[in-house]
């Protein structure tokens, strides 16, 4: 029956997988909440409202969570006996749901964009060649943006609004860094008023695969990502010297 059940069935209604995610975490809900899905199974388990593992077949951890929040429907249960010492996930909830959009976002714009490519073959193979090539549209970015892009460590940069929005780029680069910025922002903001740290100015996270540079502004947040192991000040000098030139 789960396969031709359109969204999740539980002990909740009317409620979606991520959404009841979402809620155990403002309950600060510890246990497990286990996911079906035809011949798929999943749990994830809960400290505190925050996810720290996930098992899905092969996957653990992130990619765990990941494949299950892809699932189209099935059902779900709450355990809250269920617990485990295993801790594959250091990242907040939000982050992991965010995340998780992200790629499936991505996921379905490779789609349609394969599937636009099918059709303009198609079109191309009924039409004669022009002689000359058109040249590849070219990305737009912000100005400050296309100015830190100048700095050889930088492999991208975007400004966002304060709700999230790239400025001038609609790029997928754009989106899923300025996803990062404003989730940077919001947990700076955040801790540094239980810190009593005063106003935002700028925020560094670091990855294994790059590092998060954020810079705030009256109206925009400026989001960089860096190439990892390089020398941040030597890089946030650049950057200066590139959004200020000749100071």
């Amino acid at each position: 029956m789960a396969d031709r059940v359109n969204g999740f069935q539980g002990e909740i209604a009317g409620l979606s997988l991520a959404d009841v995610i979402q809620l155990k975490g403002h309950n600060k809900y510890s246990g497990c909440i286990t996911v079906e899905y035809q011949n798929q199974r999943g749990a994830i388990y809960f400290v505190d409202g925050e996810i720290i593992h996930a098992v899905q077949d092969a996957h653990n951890g992130e990619e765990a969570i990941y494949a299950i929040l892809k699932w189209p429907g099935g059902s779900f249960s709450l355990a809250p006996e269920m617990t485990t010492n295993v801790c594959t996930i250091h990242c907040s909830l939000n982050f992991l749901l965010l995340e998780a959009h992200r790629r499936m976002d991505e996921e379905a714009h490779e789609e349609a964009q394969s599937f636009k490519d099918v059709i303009d073959q198609s079109e191309r193979r009924q039409q004669p060649r022009p002689s000359d090539p058109v040249p590849p549209q070219q990305r737009t970015m912000s100005a400050a943006a296309a100015r830190v892009m100048g700095v050889s460590a930088v492999t991208y940069a975007v400004l966002l609004d304060k709700q999230g929005r790239p400025v001038q780029d609609s790029s997928q680069e754009a989106e899923a860094l300025a996803a990062k910025g404003l989730f940077l922002a919001q947990a700076s903001i955040k801790m540094g008023e239980l810190m009593g740290l005063g106003e935002l100015k700028s925020a560094v996270a670091q990855t294994d695969n790059f590092d998060l540079l954020l810079y705030d502004s009256r109206q925009h947040y400026l989001s960089i990502a860096v190439k990892p192991n390089s020398r941040l000040d030597g890089v946030e000098a650049e950057i200066k010297a590139a959004l200020l030139p000749g100071k």
